[in-house]
């Protein structure tokens, strides 16, 4: 099931919308920082839905741009992904899990420069997240997207922490 299908079902539940609409509203909720959207896909992905019948096309070719309505097939699949994706619970695949996994092919000095960097990155991370987390407050999301950056913060800082540790662990030979 692809985040990116209930994101756009979701965002017509407001109205009818053509690409840009829904790919900018996106962009006010942040989707960018929690959902991995490829922006690219929302036309695909309208199109497709539409073939499905999902979506009704209200408008065609204005300026180019084709608006689209949900269908009462694409509301009832909304709420049914919508309560699956509240239900499920599913691995957060992360490729550093994978290089962890790893960290005994490397040697003391690569681990702590690769566990340094790490935590510079989430740093960094850290203040951009917090940063789009006041500019959605500025920019009129509504407040319960806010918890999707939060969330998204306490994850990296979860981590960093983890890193620290690490770090710890390693400089005294208790890590790989």
């Amino acid at each position: 099931m692809s985040s990116t299908r209930v994101l756009i079902l979701g965002t017509l539940l407001d109205g009818p919308r053509n690409g840009y609409q829904v790919r900018r509203h996106l962009e006010m909720m942040g989707a960018d920082f929690w959902a991995n959207v490829a922006y690219g896909s929302i036309y695909h992905g309208l199109s497709k839905m539409a073939d499905e019948g999902l979506l009704d096309v209200v408008e065609s070719g204005k300026g180019g741009k084709t608006v689209y309505a949900l269908s009462d097939d694409g509301r009832y699949q909304f709420f049914h992904l919508l309560m699956t994706f509240w239900n499920e619970i599913k691995p957060i695949v992360d490729p550093f899990q994978v290089a962890m996994t790893f960290m005994d092919r490397l040697s003391k000095p690569e681990l702590l420069g690769a566990l340094r960097g790490r935590k510079e990155q989430l740093t960094m991370a850290i203040a951009m997240t917090e940063r789009a987390l006041g500019a959605k407050r500025g920019a009129g999301a509504p407040r319960h997207i806010d918890e999707n950056l939060k969330l998204n913060i306490g994850m990296l800082q979860a981590q960093l922490a983890w890193c620290e540790e690490a770090v710890k662990k390693v400089e005294a030979d208790e890590l790989p």
